[in-house]
């Protein structure tokens, strides 16, 4: 470590603080920006963003060439604040700024910020969005050599297709993702996009394939005791063996996804609603209509008690 460095760590958040009356220019941004990180390290996102934001604010009017790192840093600041805020839409929209600025200047910065832009327009469900910026983070990490990191992106970007229900074009990506997966022995892995793979087939109808890949999904999760995921890759091979016609074991499959789902907390009540509804539905195609007409009286009153409260209802009464 130079003495430099070392000097460095001995700045304070007061020090910090004492500095701002007495630099200018860039050298004020750069303090509000490091008092930035440090607030929100604290978890004081509020504070931590309006730091931010100034940094920003100062950075802009420099204008100077040298000044867009620094831009660049503001923004992402930024949108990692509101992102901790839960303000998903304005967070994705602050880090695609920082994104931009640093593509322009040919950061390398500017992959790695892509890829947690990916991630946030996927959490906003701003799914088109995904596929724009993860094809491109695909393709850069496999010019860069990174094969875990260009998976990685096809996952997603497989994710983004299958909410896009554009299901043939996200199985081809799951099944790229799969490749480099297997490639690099990442096991666990290779079973997330064979459960992917499985619930884009079940869309399709294709209760074959579905089946297929859900099997090779359970055996890896059973093996590697991980019992979330391998909950997630029955119940695809729920929905296959229904698909099948195979209702008496397609029924059994979902009781059991159910009881393992309805211990979790806090509850799930849309999956446990998706999981009832189709076994109401197999209970009909048995022929056992009380049990689905219970079934069916029971999500009646969850929907409703789901539904949001129109701004004018009294609640007073």
């Amino acid at each position: 470590m130079s003495e430099d460095e070392g000097q460095d760590d001995l700045v304070t958040e007061e020090m910090l603080w004492d500095r701002i009356p007495e630099v200018h220019g860039a050298d004020r941004a750069n303090t509000y920006y490091e008092l930035s990180a440090r607030i929100f390290a604290r978890g004081q996102y509020d504070e931590a963003l309006a730091l931010a934001e100034t940094a920003r604010d100062i950075f802009s009017e420099l204008g100077a060439t040298d000044s867009t790192e620094g831009l660049a840093q503001a923004y992402s600041a930024i949108g990692y604040n509101l992102n901790q805020l839960k303000r998903m839409d304005e967070a994705a929209t602050a880090m695609s700024k920082a994104v931009e600025i640093l593509r322009e200047n040919k950061s390398p910065l500017s992959l790695e910020l892509a890829c947690t832009l990916g991630e946030w327009w996927y959490t906003s469900k701003n799914f088109e969005k995904v596929v724009e910026i993860m094809h491109e983070c695909a393709q850069e990490h496999l010019v860069d050599g990174n094969q875990i990191g260009a998976a990685n992106d096809l996952h997603l970007l497989g994710c983004a297709y299958r909410e896009l229900k554009q299901f043939e074009l996200a199985i081809t990506t799951f099944k790229e993702a799969r490749l480099i997966f297997k490639t690099e022995k990442e096991v666990i892995q290779v079973a997330r996009c064979d459960q992917k793979i499985a619930s884009c087939y079940v869309e399709l109808e294709d209760g074959e394939k579905a089946m297929e890949a859900a099997r090779k999904a359970i055996g890896v999760f059973e093996t590697g005791h991980d019992h979330r995921r391998e909950t997630f890759a029955l119940f695809e091979y729920g929905k296959a063996e229904v698909l099948l016609g195979k209702l008496d074991d397609g029924l059994l499959t979902l009781d059991g996804v159910l009881q393992i789902i309805s211990e979790d907390e806090p509850k799930d009540f849309d999956l446990i609603i998706d999981i009832e509804t189709r076994m109401s539905t197999v209970l009909r195609g048995l022929g056992r209509m009380d049990e689905a007409d219970e079934i069916d009286r029971r999500l009646i009153a969850v929907r409703e008690a789901m539904e949001d409260v129109p701004v004018s209802e009294d609640l007073g009464d």
